[in-house]
């Protein structure tokens, strides 16, 4: 744990940053800038808490030096040396509850945080049932990010005639979007016996989540060379112009090969920007992911990898718990959990990944 006078080092650097981006925000080409404004914004709102601690530490000793000196003061009665001796000691209670909290706040931010998410639900092994519940997470997160004010746009989604899912992709927008989601990523199994199932057998089944931070333009930059861009007629759901123009778009990253479909807008042009919208998405944590594999010895292990083919959280339904192998948390309540009760997850993990930060400061 650092001391108190590189914590308040810290603190003035983190405060000078502040400062300068506040300043910024004064330039008209900034002003101009629609991607420079909404970066600043979200940096200045992610250290505002930082700004109001400080500004809550500078009163706290202010009120001390003023306590300090009534109660030297020898023209001050007995009481009011008293008044001012609980006036200080009330003021060092709250210094120190902020020194307490600094370390914590001065963590370094995960570079994503103030990102939008890209959600994307797979089945797994276990057929038609995988499927289904597959279908039952991914609303699951539909309605979690609604209930916390969060914008939802279905970017694509293949349902099966047992109403589950082949595939189903949404993007979610909002603050705290990726402080929440990220913690999904990852292999969900559940343990249940199926609605198809005559003889009570019990089926344990998978469904595969991953969660990308929505890549702006400027993170990832995409050369024109590198992209093959093949429109054709969309099929499926869409409505009655589905099926009347060549508005479905198909785009391949070469170098890698990955290779994004979309076709869920009327228009060519929105499903092309959303389309490299979600391969630079891809890209960019594919990029990441392998600088994570060079430095696998500084990977985390109380929270694990975030690595897709990890089992993160088990759903069994005779024992009604749903357990989060990364924390060896229990939630006993399958059904609220699938119907969207995921903060108490989210919230210990993001305890857990702060305190081992904590113990490794």
């Amino acid at each position: 744990m650092a001391d108190l006078a590189q914590l308040e080092a810290r603190l003035a650097i983190a405060l000078r940053t502040r400062a300068e981006l506040e300043e910024q925000l004064t330039q008209p080409e900034v002003l101009a800038d629609h991607t420079a404004l909404a970066r600043i914004g979200r940096e200045l709102s992610r250290t505002a808490p930082l700004a109001e601690t400080a500004a809550a530490l500078t009163d706290a000793r202010a009120r001390q030096t003023d306590a300090k000196g009534m109660e030297l003061d020898p023209g001050a009665d007995a009481e009011m040396r008293a008044l001012a001796a609980a006036e200080r000691a009330a003021a060092e209670e709250i210094e120190r509850d902020i020194i307490e909290r600094l370390p914590a706040l001065l963590l370094d931010p995960d570079p994503n945080d103030g990102k939008d998410v890209l959600i994307e639900v797979r089945p797994g092994a276990g057929g038609d049932e995988a499927g289904i519940f597959a279908g039952e997470l991914f609303r699951a997160y539909l309605r979690y990010a609604e209930r916390r004010g969060w914008k939802v746009e279905v970017d694509g989604l293949s349902e099966t005639a047992l109403g589950g899912v082949r595939e189903a992709m949404a993007e979610v927008s909002g603050t705290g979007a990726w402080a929440a989601f990220k913690w999904e990523s990852g292999v969900h199994r559940i343990q249940r016996v199926p609605a198809t199932e005559s003889s009570g057998r019990i089926h344990t089944s998978t469904a595969t989540v991953v969660v990308l931070p929505v890549a702006e333009a400027v993170d990832f930059v995409i050369p024109e060379g590198d992209i093959r861009i093949d429109v054709k007629r969309a099929s499926g759901h869409g409505g009655q112009g589905v099926n009347t123009t060549d508005s479905a778009v198909r785009i391949t990253h070469i170098p890698s090969g990955t290779v994004v479909e979309m076709q869920d807008e009327r228009s060519q042009l929105r499903n092309k920007e959303k389309g490299l919208a979600i391969l630079r998405s891809r890209l960019l944590a594919a990029e990441e992911e392998r600088k994570r594999s060079a430095n696998s010895a500084a990977r985390k292990a109380l929270i694990g990898s975030g690595d897709r083919s990890e089992k993160i959280r088990t759903y069994n339904g005779p024992q009604n718990r749903v357990t989060d192998h990364r924390i060896g948390l229990d939630k006993f309540d399958v059904d609220g959990v699938l119907s969207g009760d995921l903060s108490v997850f989210h919230d210990a993990l993001a305890a857990a990944e702060q305190a081992e930060r904590l113990a490794g400061e």
